[in-house]
């Protein structure tokens, strides 16, 4: 079967979204790739852009990846205020649920707070610190097929 994996882009700051990432998921990084790692004479890096990320990589759980890396300067900018997409996190408990939502929040922007919601599942979204847009959800009757 397929397997969907999250990729976001950043301005500069996918290191720093990606430890704190860490901090609440756990792990480590899989991957991490500088674009100086990969400069080249056909390839060339300015040293503004050549510890910036060009491929990051954080494990969740057994089967997902959650990956980004900085857009260089010559592609322009991602407009962080844009609806980029969501992710979507199930849990497999409600304090899951709750521990991940917590986490991931600090210092963002709650759009739904994280209760029992009309369609019978627990759920929540926000917007983190670096714009991106989350939503967790503990369904019992999906969880008991995780």
């Amino acid at each position: 079967m397929a397997q969907i994996n999250p990729h976001i882009n950043f301005n500069g700051n996918a290191e720093e979204a990606f430890t704190f990432y860490k901090s609440v998921f756990g792990g480590e990084f899989s991957k991490i790739i500088r674009f100086k790692d990969i400069a080249s004479e056909a390839f060339p890096v300015s040293e503004k852009e050549a510890n910036k990320i060009m491929h990051i990589a954080l494990p969740i759980g057994k089967t997902n990846m959650l990956m980004a890396n900085d857009v260089p300067e010559i592609m322009g900018t991602t407009n962080e205020n844009e609806n980029r997409s969501k992710i979507v996190i199930f849990t497999e408990s409600k304090a899951e649920a709750d521990h991940l939502f917590n986490g991931l929040s600090v210092g963002g922007q709650i759009e739904m707070p994280l209760e029992e919601s009309f369609w019978g599942t627990y759920f929540g979204g926000f917007r983190d610190k670096y714009g991106i847009e989350w939503m967790v959800e503990y369904n019992p009757e999906y969880a008991a097929k995780m």
